[in-house]
């Protein structure tokens, strides 16, 4: 099959502009360095530059074909040098849909396809029909779970019926846009305030001055991550059909994604302080090869569950999918909230050392001894970071606990866990300290992201670290015997269903 039509002229003008402006660029600052080189010059290249681009793409158009197979997306594509991939729908993770505002008045789609263990997007098709990416979205699923599609016309409705578990209400999300704040943002802090300040002489730079800009800076990372979190999770509405969730969201980038459920590694509650004093949470899910903000749908694609709800409803949705009991977290040991208050002690100190060489050299600051209140604060910091951090082993689950900015709880079946791992860093060594990382399908390396329990006692940690692989061991027999049953009872059915030689008669 054939990439949309409408897909031809869509590319030219993106990917042709893109290097337009890129080329308009540099030959703008080309011009006067080069002496041969004319604006009349400048335009022919640039004409031919065009024209290049747009035959590229139409041969990519010519020669790029795709087909579903019962266990297989089939993809030839390539101008020069022709590629052929064969991807098993067994590995087959998320499938998601994108669409921005004029793919949507194109009506076409972009069609993207995440396996197991990869670190970006395995397959995308663009651009089909959005009818035909709807359609390749179920028919993956159904053939996965081999389900026969018998009439190629198959309504949908003819499937499983579809359960609507989360749409986000007007309130959550103005609630949501104020209270989170977007990474992107940042770098229009850096763009704005620099041009709205410039007009400020450098040397009656005060420190009311300097705090008043910090004020303002803070004003456009929250203005701006609201409008940014608003249109990302503008109408949101989460589905169960079947075997498998189904989100939409977006304002002006449109997505529709699935997450099959036998694939969650990871289910993660976060909460931030204004979350947790409002009742709200937020549920995200991990799938093999991704977590939160890694895949391909960075800006909270696929993994996203419930970005904002009630505490109740996200524990409700969260027992659904895995039934794990309500933890009861045991805390580090005490002498790591010690540990918290002299490492803060020492950051407010460093800070003070900092503003007083600047003061020293520039003379800019004229409180360079303020940060020293810091240290006030410095018990207050190591108590409420060790009072949210904790771990709990339970029968079927570990669960893990970590932060108080942003609040994350962890839980993990023991048949996802793939290792577990102590570590011990030069400074927790020195107070019997260690760290137990359960690593999953959909962990990438230690970093904060990975379900670990933190600053426990060494001697804990050994334990903790056994008892998880102990029941690993347990899960892991059990859940095979019990595939070893359902595949049993679905080749006595597939028997049982065959005619007899009699009914052939």
């Amino acid at each position: 099959m054939k990439l949309h039509p409408r897909s031809l002229p869509y590319r030219m003008l993106t990917r042709g502009g893109r290097v337009v402006s890129t080329v308009l660029f540099a030959g703008f600052a080309a011009i006067g360095a080069i002496e041969w080189l004319n604006l009349e010059l400048f335009a022919v290249l640039l004409l031919a530059v065009l024209l290049i681009v747009m035959a590229w793409e139409v041969a990519y158009h010519r020669r790029f074909e795709y087909e579903l197979t019962d266990n297989s997306l089939d993809i030839e594509s390539g101008v020069f040098s022709r590629r052929r991939r064969e991807i098993p729908l067994r590995r087959v993770q998320n499938v998601d849909i994108h669409r921005n505002v004029v793919q949507r008045i194109a009506g076409i789609a972009s069609l993207g396809l995440e396996t197991a263990g990869g670190g970006e997007t395995e397959a995308s098709l663009e651009y089909v029909a959005y009818e035909e990416a709807r359609r390749l979205q179920r028919e993956i699923q159904r053939r996965k779970n081999g389900i026969s599609t018998g009439r190629e016309a198959e309504d949908e409705t003819d499937g499983p019926d579809e359960e609507v578990l989360y749409e986000i209400s007007s309130e959550e999300l103005l609630l949501l846009s104020a209270v989170s704040i977007e990474p992107r943002a940042v770098g229009l802090v850096f763009l704005i305030v620099p041009f709205v300040t410039s007009t400020v002489d450098l040397a009656s730079v005060t420190f009311l001055v300097g705090l008043a800009q910090i004020v303002f800076s803070a004003l456009i990372l929250w203005v701006s991550s609201g409008m940014i979190t608003f249109a990302r999770h503008y109408g949101f509405r989460l589905t169960r059909v079947g075997d498998e969730l189904r989100y939409e969201r977006g304002l002006l980038q449109r997505y529709d994604g699935s997450i099959p459920i036998d694939k969650i590694q990871t289910l993660t509650v976060r909460e931030n302080p204004v979350m947790r004093l409002a009742g709200y949470a937020a549920l995200s899910v991990e799938t093999a090869g991704y977590a939160p903000g890694q895949g391909p749908s960075a800006s909270g694609g696929s993994e996203a569950a419930i970005p904002l709800a009630v505490r109740s409803r996200v524990r409700s949705l969260a027992h659904s999918l895995e039934s794990f009991e309500d933890p009861t977290f045991q805390r580090p040991p005490k002498r790591a909230r010690r540990r918290y208050t002299v490492r803060y002690a020492i950051a407010a100190a460093l800070l003070t050392g900092v503003a007083y060489g600047i003061d020293r050299f520039t003379g800019f600051v004229d409180f360079w001894y303020a940060p020293l209140a810091l240290l006030l604060l410095a018990p207050v910091a190591g108590l409420y970071q060790w009072k949210h951090r904790g771990y709990h082993v339970g029968d079927e689950h570990v669960v893990t606990r970590n932060g108080f900015w942003r609040r994350t709880t962890r839980i993990v079946p023991y048949y996802r866990v793939q290792t577990v791992i102590q570590r011990e860093t030069l400074f927790q060594r020195r107070w019997s300290l260690a760290t137990v990382v359960v690593d999953t399908a959909s962990s990438i390396g230690f970093r904060s992201k990975d379900s670990h329990a933190a600053d426990v006692d060494a001697d804990d940690a050994a334990e903790l670290r056994e008892l998880v692989a102990r029941r690993l061991g347990r899960a892991v027999k059990r859940r095979r015997t019990e595939r070893g049953r359902e595949g049993g009872r679905k080749r006595a059915e597939a028997v049982s269903d065959q005619p007899t030689d009699s009914e052939n008669d």
